[in-house]
C-alpha cells in the first residue's frame, strides 16, 4: 500500500488552481444564467404568438397563489380607512393657499 503525499509547493499549486476556478465559475455563472432566462422568455412569447388566446402557464415559484386578475382573489378591508397625518396636513395646507391667494 502506498501513502500518496503532497509537498508545500503542490499543495499551493493545487489552492491556486482551485481559487482560479471558482473565480471562473462566478464570472461565467451570471451570463449563463441570464441566457438560459433569455431563452425562456423567448419561448413564452413565441408560444403566445401562435396561439393569443391560451391560459399562460404559472411558473413553478408562483403555483398555489392566487392570480391578480381574478376578481375573487381581491378581498376589500371591512374597515374604514383613516387618512394619514401627512394627507391631513397637505390637505390644510392646501386650503390655507386658497384663501390666502
Amino acid at each position: 500500500m502506498t501513502v500518496v503525499s503532497m509537498n508545500a509547493t503542490q499543495l499551493e499549486g493545487l489552492i491556486g488552481m482551485l481559487t482560479v476556478l471558482g473565480i471562473l465559475v462566478l464570472l461565467v455563472l451570471p451570463p449563463a444564467v441570464g441566457v438560459v432566462r433569455d431563452r425562456r422568455i423567448d419561448r413564452q412569447l413565441r408560444e403566445a404568438e401562435q396561439d393569443p388566446l391560451r391560459v399562460p402557464r404559472v411558473p413553478r415559484g408562483l403555483r398555489g397563489l392566487r392570480d391578480p386578475r381574478d376578481p375573487q382573489g381581491q378581498k376589500s378591508s371591512s374597515r374604514s380607512t383613516v387618512p394619514s397625518t401627512a394627507t391631513w396636513y397637505a390637505e390644510g395646507r392646501r386650503s390655507k393657499k386658497l384663501v390666502s391667494s
